[in-house]
């Protein structure tokens, strides 16, 4: 099977605790090869569009504060099932609910501040990678 691409993005408040790294080396020891990757701090603007999902959501203005409060790193990670399996292996959105090991039980401190975003579908994946990457 060829490999799937999907995006991931370390938020604000693990970039904030120096946990670039451990979450970059632990996406790796699960079979993820990071193919692009920066640092940025998103404008209010991007937040919204990039989020606009969850425009009708209450949490909404509150995760685009929180997503534009800090520098945050989008990466672009592949692997064979790599939506699924990064779902799997960040855990559950409330790190109280994720599972040992994972990425938000070992590094999240609450559902908002859950250190890492994940594309949920194949195709929010693409649309994700190309907001943060659209050269390809």
């Amino acid at each position: 099977m060829r490999a799937e691409r999907t995006l991931a993005i370390i938020k604000p408040d693990a970039v904030g605790k120096g946990l670039i790294g451990k979450i970059i080396g632990h996406l790796e020891e699960a079979g993820f090869v990071v193919t692009d990757l920066q640092m940025t701090r998103l404008s209010e603007a991007e937040a919204r569009r990039f989020y606009e999902v969850h425009a009708e959501r209450p949490f909404y203005d509150s995760l685009v504060a929180f997503m534009t409060s800090a520098r945050c790193v989008p990466m672009v990670l592949e692997r064979k099932s790599a939506v699924s399996a990064l779902r799997e292996t960040i855990g559950a959105t409330d790190p109280a609910r994720a599972a040992d090991g994972t990425i938000r039980k070992l590094y999240a401190e609450s559902v908002e501040r859950n250190a890492i975003h994940a594309s949920d579908s194949p195709e929010n994946a693409e649309r994700e990678i190309e907001f943060f990457f659209p050269q390809g």
